[in-house]
């Protein structure tokens, strides 16, 4: 057998190309030990959900992890926003409106094409429930645009990677009306997570257990969070989940030790919503929780 002698040439250019695949796995960010999460970008302090807000919450060097909520349009993309419908408390029309409030459920987020959304201002009414807020006209982003402005952040400003903690927002009774059934929700927003390469930094949560079983089922390699507000113990709540997650992510007036002992016992973390007192935070962090999701940034 004759031996085939390859120039030099053309074997750097094969180690490259191996090594320009393994690239994007070379960097392995572990999951903070204390996930700091600003809530919705941190809507106490700026418009929530929006780039804008999480451009701001990478501001604080304590914040590890932007929370965020995610809803599916007419046209299949998924975007950044929490209501199933487009709320008078705190967002102007396209022109600069008022949306009455007989109009609460005029626009339905999946009922809406993204470029008729994109139009509607999210951040110059004034919002009651957060006074601090800082006011600017902004919009309803698509995740991958998110996605891209954090990721740009991070390479041209050096700063350290952050973790996402993406919420889907569905529910059984919505299906077909507020959401797509939730294997379609899970498709297309994996999709978007893989294309952007960002797998390894996500953490997809819902109150939807259905969403996250399918995840734990399909993507097993992904990180899952179980929102909880009942009156349940941990036990209980990971019986009807059906599987360990990774984390659980309970309404703060639900944690005491006997919650997170439980949970640690199970290698589940605990990390809880929504936390916006210094005092609260510091009791928290006494009973041991792995995290906390706070709309103030700035209490970090």
């Amino acid at each position: 057998m004759n031996k085939i002698v390859f120039p030099l040439g053309v074997l750097f250019a094969a180690f490259s190309a191996c090594s320009a695949q393994k690239a994007p796995n070379a960097k392995k960010t572990d999951f903070p030990k204390f996930s700091a999460e600003a809530h919705r970008g941190g809507r106490g302090l700026v418009p929530e959900n929006t780039i804008l807000a999480m451009k701001d919450a990478m501001n604080y060097p304590a914040v590890t992890t932007l929370e965020m909520d995610t809803h599916i349009t007419k046209d299949g993309k998924v975007v950044v926003t929490h209501d199933d419908y487009l709320s008078p408390g705190f967002m102007l029309t396209a022109d600069g409106k008022e949306i009455p409030v007989s109009d609460a459920k005029k626009y339905n987020v999946f009922q809406m094409d993204y470029q008729q959304l994109k139009a509607f201002d999210i951040g110059t009414k004034f919002h009651k429930d957060f006074p601090q807020q800082r006011k600017v006209k902004t919009y309803i982003p698509l995740l991958a645009d998110l996605i891209d402005s954090v990721q740009h952040e991070i390479k041209t400003k050096n700063k350290k990677q952050y973790f996402y903690n993406i919420e889907t927002k569905c529910s059984a009774k919505g299906d077909g009306v507020t959401n797509p059934e939730p294997a379609v929700f899970v498709k297309l927003l994996m999709d978007v997570v893989k294309a952007k390469k960002i797998e390894q930094y996500v953490v997809i949560q819902s109150f939807d257990k259905r969403t996250i079983q399918i995840l734990n089922k399909e993507y097993p390699h992904i990180k899952t969070s179980f929102l909880v507000s009942n009156k349940k113990t941990y036990a209980e709540n990971i019986a009807d989940l059906g599987f360990k997650p990774f984390i659980i992510s309970p309404n703060s007036k639900m944690v005491d030790a006997a919650f997170v002992k439980s949970a640690h016992a199970d290698g589940v973390k605990v990390i809880p919503w929504t936390v916006n007192s210094a005092e609260e935070m510091s009791q928290l962090k006494q009973l041991g929780i792995d995290g906390v999701i706070t709309d103030y940034t700035n209490l970090l």
